[in-house]
């Protein structure tokens, strides 16, 4: 039974869609015991050379903090303090992750130190996923702002907030492609585009990281969650990722390349299968992929209880098995469930783990610890005040700021009615969000000190001038009818001049396992803002949300439209900057809106057809098209509107021929037509018309964002190489293809000047 069953594992990771080119024997990526180097290898070498089996299999081991239990999580692992402590005593585990407090840190690590037998440092961990305590806006709100060193700023202000409080390793940036607007987790990326996707990664890992991780704020950043996990079937949260090894490589793994490339030393497993494995006991990828291809010097850690939940995959027979083929296939450090502190010294033990696999991991959690200079202080970062005592900075708040107010996304605005007057104007503010709420945070908002968001009541009212007045109305729940709640926000609504209707998606309708079937507004809130939009007053639209929405009657055809996000502490002061014309929006979608919940997953970037829709195709044509919808997005990714309006002028190419080993040029003149600075994402988009595999319909490959000056013209060049033009192709391997490329430069992907290109061999 077991040689069958390790026949069945071999044939299963042959061909799995992953592996490429045929993957070489797992025993040949086990290397022995390298010669010491330094002195830092030196020190991991006694150290390995002194430890057990089971202090081994303990630097393997992560748990959450004792008497903490997760509601509804699986409650693997959970542990008493008294068992907590005997485990770090006895060298049993590496360290902790989100237990709060610089008293119980201190006393674990001082314990670890100077009572475990070999006086290897705990390492602690963390989700700081959009701020410590200062909260930021949303990943998937901060690509909005398409400016990636915004987000190197905030992450580095993350990291020093929370290494004060002796977290050195963070559990982000999630580099996860989403595409299906269904699933709850696209808000902790960047969306549905491959390069954003990229930019965003490597600002994330850099500002985590810093430019050195020895100092005392630098924390260790972890992209997760490899791989396709953002692929799941329907949207659905932990579900199966059946993909191409090609759409593997084109789309989900190229984010996690430019993690590691920008210095990351962790990377995160995914709960998903991909092609029959799951990708915590996927050998092609955890160490084909990561280890033969990418040489990857770090450590893989699995998600939450992800190797336990092998056997309810039906991959393993029981959690022996389990932990077996965890790390065997890659995964160095196991998260919660306890399986490599119960079952590696026996595994070990029976030859079926070979020890040289086991001093590799322990190895590489080791070097890791070494390079954040736990070794040398494993007490730095315990010594200070506990977060909720230190004082805010207000540098810190001051970014939060910028960051909400460039996150915000203008997606109509009819006859100019934003920005509205401070002076003199009425103002009825309505809807579920219209006060201060916890919900204008989003999810992760973990860990104490934090302050409570500043509500949009409270940001209108501190900005407006003299004359002018809010009158606040909840008018219904989120998802239920408040009595006399619509009745209240019609009068409000009569007796204003405009009305600002905060509507969208609470705390808890996105983030992990928050998929949701209809991704329109909950019917409830629809009906109010029916109720409003009946009394004939113009409606804003300030649409709280984790994802895209597909939006219908009276909120699709309010007079404005900004999508606000989750946008953190300053959520009221930005949205009033924006209101009122202090600031004029530059945000940009990170992902397509579609018309209904029926389109998605819905993305710019898809393949042709043998049978596209032209314009003028009639409703009976055997086309690719819907019978009920057009198959173009609401809003398209990349789009958004400021107050002044720009023109593209020109886009000029320094050749119709590119040579294979040359460069071409591009130049495009925009113009700020309006009264007021304008700030414009320029995107760079190509497609190859014909090769030997279908490609794209367009594909993002550079963005410029230009400051105009009213009635003033700015030029952009961007210069394409054939490292731009590079495909997996049919072997599935990089290629790149003579042939004519279309290309734009556009203000998103369903617009711009197109031109036309023709890579040639010389």
């Amino acid at each position: 039974m077991h040689a069958r069953k390790t026949a069945q594992t071999a044939l299963v990771a042959f061909l799995c869609l992953v592996s490429c080119p045929p993957l070489p024997a797992f025993a040949a990526s086990v290397p022995g015991d390298p010669a010491p180097a330094d002195a830092a290898d030196v020190r991991i070498e006694s150290l390995l050379s002194r430890m057990t089996v089971e202090e081994k299999a303990g630097q393997l081991s992560l748990f959450g903090p004792a008497d903490i239990n997760v509601p509804n999580n699986p409650q693997a692992g959970w542990r008493n303090a008294q068992q907590e402590t005997a485990d770090v005593r006895a060298g049993r585990l590496t360290g902790l992750f989100n237990n709060a407090g610089l008293e119980g840190k201190r006393r674990l690590q001082q314990i670890a130190v100077n009572e475990s037998r070999l006086g290897i440092p705990l390492i602690f961990g963390a989700d700081v996923i959009h701020g410590f305590r200062t909260m930021f806006p949303m990943p998937l709100a901060e690509a909005s702002s398409w400016e990636p060193a915004l987000a190197e700023r905030t992450a580095r202000a993350a990291a020093v907030e929370a290494t004060a409080d002796g977290f050195r390793w963070t559990f982000a940036p999630m580099v996860d492609i989403a595409r299906d607007a269904r699933w709850g987790r696209g808000l902790e990326g960047v969306g549905e585009d491959v390069y954003l996707a990229k930019q965003f990664a490597a600002a994330r890992v850099r500002g985590f990281q810093g430019p050195d991780l020895s100092r005392p704020d630098a924390m260790l950043a972890t992209p997760k969650h490899f791989a396709a996990y953002g692929a799941a079937e329907g949207g659905l949260d932990y579900n199966v990722s059946d993909i191409s090894e090609r759409t593997l490589r084109e789309v989900y793994l190229p984010p996690f390349r430019a993690a590691l490339d920008a210095g990351a030393l962790s990377v995160m497993s995914a709960f998903n299968e991909i092609g029959g494995v799951p990708s915590t006991a996927n050998p092609a990828l955890l160490t084909g992929v990561l280890r033969d291809e990418w040489k990857f010097k770090g450590f893989v850690v699995s998600d939450y209880t992800a190797d336990e939940e092998l056997v309810e995959h039906g991959y393993a027979a029981n959690p022996r098995e389990a932990a077996k083929q965890a790390f065997m296939a890659g995964t160095d450090v196991s998260m919660q469930s306890g399986l490599y502190i119960r079952y590696l010294p026996d595994l070990v033990a029976s030859g079926e783990v070979p020890m040289a696999r086991l001093d590799e991991a322990v190895r590489r959690v080791l070097h890791v610890k070494q390079k954040l200079g736990l070794f040398d202080d494993p007490m730095r970062g315990l010594d200070g005040l506990p977060a909720a005592q230190r004082a805010e900075n207000p540098e810190f708040i001051a970014l939060a700021r910028e960051d909400a107010r460039r996150s915000i996304v203008m997606l109509k605005n009819e006859r100019m009615l934003l920005p509205l007057p401070k002076a003199g104007t009425k103002i009825a503010l309505v809807g579920p969000f219209a006060e201060g709420t916890i919900d204008l945070m989003g999810a992760w908002s973990l860990f104490p000190g934090q302050s409570a968001p500043v509500g949009i009541d409270q940001g209108l009212r501190a900005a407006l001038g003299p004359g002018s007045s809010v009158n606040v109305v909840r008018g219904s729940g989120i998802e239920s009818a408040l009595p006399g709640g619509i009745d209240a926000a019609v009068a409000a609504a009569k007796d204003a001049d405009v009305v600002l209707l905060a509507i969208g998606e609470s705390q808890k309708m996105s983030g992990e396992a928050r998929s949701r079937s209809d991704i329109g507004i909950p019917q409830a809130q629809q009906d109010l803002a029916e109720a409003v939009a009946a009394t004939g007053k113009p409606v804003v639209v300030l649409l709280s949300n984790g994802r895209a929405m597909a939006l219908k009657g009276a909120v699709r055809n309010a007079r404005a439209i900004l999508v606000t996000w989750f946008l953190g502490v300053q959520t009221g002061n930005a949205i009033a900057d924006v209101v009122f014309g202090d600031f004029n929006p530059s945000g940009r979608l990170p992902v397509s809106f579609p018309q209904t919940a029926g389109q998605v997953p819905y993305y710019y970037g898809h393949k042709r057809t043998g049978r596209p829709t032209p314009a003028n195709a009639p409703e009976t044509a055997f086309k690719t098209r819907f019978v009920d919808a057009t198959n173009e997005a609401l809003y398209p990714f990349g789009f958004g509107l400021g107050y002044s309006p720009v023109r593209y002028d020109s886009v000029e190419l320094s050749s119709e021929r590119m040579p294979l080993a040359g460069t071409l040029r591009v130049r495009a003149t925009v113009t700020n037509t309006g009264q007021r600075d304008a700030e414009e994402v320029v995107q760079l988009y190509i497609a190859e018309r014909a090769a030997s595999v279908t490609r794209p319909v367009r594909e993002l490959k550079g963005f410029r964002k230009l400051n105009i000056a009213p009635g003033a013209s700015e030029q952009v060049e961007f210069t394409l190489t054939a490292d731009d033009l590079q495909f997996i192709g049919r072997d599935l391997k990089p290629v790149v293809e003579p042939g004519e490329f279309d290309l734009w430069v556009a203000p998103s992907a369903a617009s711009g000047i197109r031109k036309h290109f023709v890579l040639t061999r010389d």
